[in-house]
């Protein structure tokens, strides 16, 4: 064989033909392959529906001969620090490697992909690896299958439910069945799909594509960050950071205050919240919200000690809480968004 270990790095989102083929290719010329599942530590939404242990059991249901041949690990996004992002592909590459008993002294290491596009730019971030560019991976696209999966109860959508039993394994396509059929997220994954799609299509006779502009409050106070529960789509049940759209008439400082006051009836004085302002950064990953090109300025007040304020749902939000920052920065499947990134950003690990 030409490697020791080959990395294969992919969503899927869910796991297909095209990915199954690389996979076989890689089995073929490596004696392991490390297998990095993305967007490990994200909620349901309808571009991850699924949980990185539910994509690993469809990559093990695939190729139910060769498990001990593959090693499937969890790979955290990082959206706005890559060479974070690139340590962690390293650091998971290494310990695999490090946890096999059969590893050689120099292992000879690769990487495997298909370099269709834009998103493919990953494939030239680890120079120290061989790469294998696999050319010929037909298949629908892994959003094309979602689609079909969200819109699997209308009326014509028998089509659409043949196309994905043909662009899947055998075993990945009895789960989305099942998962179609018996899971309670699906209903939720349902009505997100259907509130996005409205939600763009009020958009499409706009002369270009919208850009929206929101805030959002980071109010760290003696250990604890604000957080609410959001009462509606997108997102519904998710925790955020308070916020939401600038006012045409607003600066986005006044945004972010009334936003807060209103998710969360913080009862801090203005010129209180103003004094403990302590950095403002933009966010703007064009994929951080399934709306469309959302830019948001998070404005970041701190205090240091003190007891903590009374604080109480409102407006958009069902619920408001102070939550401890080591329970928050755990809490990633159920941050909405990319708010644990942005949490991450002033407080955290990022």
């Amino acid at each position: 064989m030409d490697f020791d270990y080959l990395v294969f790095i992919g969503r899927f989102e869910p796991f297909h033909n095209g990915h199954a083929a690389v996979l076989r290719l890689a089995l073929s010329r490596a004696r392991k392959v490390i297998v990095l599942v993305g967007s490990a530590d994200t909620p349901r939404t309808i571009r991850n529906p699924w949980t990185v242990a539910e994509r690993a059991v469809m990559i093990e249901a695939a190729f139910p001969q060769d498990t001990a041949r593959l090693c499937i690990r969890g790979l955290r996004d990082h959206l706005y620090n890559e060479a974070l992002w690139v340590a962690s592909v390293q650091r998971l590459v290494a310990e695999a490697i490090g946890e096999d008993p059969q590893r050689p002294e120099a292992p000879r290491i690769g990487l495997i992909g298909k370099d269709k596009d834009a998103s493919s730019y990953y494939l030239r971030e680890f120079p120290q690896w061989s790469l294998v560019d696999v050319k010929h991976t037909e298949s629908l696209s892994a959003t094309e299958l979602r689609r079909y999966l969200f819109e699997a109860n209308q009326v014509d959508s028998h089509g659409g439910l043949m196309l994905i039993r043909a662009s899947v394994p055998g075993p990945v396509h009895e789960m989305l069945d099942a998962f179609r059929r018996n899971s309670p997220a699906f209903p939720q994954l349902v009505a997100e799909y259907q509130f996005i799609g409205q939600y763009r299509a009020a958009w499409e006779r706009a002369p270009y594509p919208p850009t929206f502009v929101t805030t959002d409050a980071v109010v760290v106070h003696s250990g604890h960050v604000l957080l609410v529960r959001r009462r509606a789509e997108p997102g519904k049940g998710l925790w955020a950071l308070p916020g939401g759209f600038v006012g045409p008439q607003e600066t986005l400082l006044d945004s972010c205050l009334r936003e807060l006051r209103e998710e969360t009836r913080l009862k801090l004085p203005l010129p209180v919240l103003k004094g403990s302002l302590k950095q403002v950064q933009v966010f703007d990953h064009p994929e951080r919200s399934l709306r469309g090109r959302t830019i948001t300025h998070a404005f970041h007040f701190d205090f240091v000690s003190g007891e903590l304020p009374p604080v109480r749902g409102g407006d958009d939000a069902d619920k408001a809480r102070w939550i401890a920052l080591g329970e928050a920065l755990e809490m990633g499947p159920q941050l909405y968004e990319d708010h644990l990134h942005i949490l991450e950003f002033f407080v955290g690990r990022g």
